[in-house]
């Protein structure tokens, strides 16, 4: 009994943060995660996310996002457009640069083949593959949110290096 209340008590104080371009996906989410008792933000798009992960006040203690975001149209990433659109795997990068300690759940409903034709790999970082159940969704939020934080430190030099064995 007393484990679940301290699981329960984890999931109050945890914000996730869902990034999803189907509103449908984002919705079941949500749901099922503020059942669960988590702090749900959502964003349809990578752009959306880092303004997100910018701009909001409080901890965000997860992401998880899609790994195939469609940008809305060709957009280029400049230092001029601080929130470009960005695949999945990229805003992962990106978003524990800019929070530190933010952990990372990555989803796709695509087979690795189709992935890899979008230049994306799957790989070391948590994976929940769609459809999913709920009880599959929240075991592995709590098991994630269970570990320790990453570094930073790791964390941009896996980017400098644009190692993709961190992510895949």
């Amino acid at each position: 009994m007393e484990g679940k209340q301290d699981r329960r008590s984890a999931a109050v104080s945890s914000t996730i943060l869902v990034v999803d371009d189907e509103l449908s996906l984002i919705t079941l989410c949500k749901t099922l995660l503020e059942e669960a008792g988590f702090t749900v933000l959502h964003a349809d798009s990578s752009a959306e996310a880092l303004k997100i992960c910018t701009e909001y006040q409080k901890s965000i203690d997860l992401l998880i996002t899609d790994l195939v975001l469609p940008p809305p149209g060709f957009q280029l990433a400049s230092t001029s457009n601080k929130f470009p659109h960005v695949n999945g795997h990229e805003l992962a990068v990106r978003a524990t640069t800019i929070r530190s300690g933010l952990r990372v759940i990555l989803m796709s409903g695509n087979p690795d083949k189709e992935l890899a034709s979008h230049g994306i790999k799957r790989g070391t970082l948590p994976f929940l593959a769609k459809p999913f159940e709920r009880d599959r969704l929240i075991a592995l939020v709590q098991n994630v949110l269970a570990q320790p934080a990453p570094t930073l430190a790791v964390e941009k030099r896996a980017h400098a290096a644009n190692d993709t064995e961190w992510f895949g």
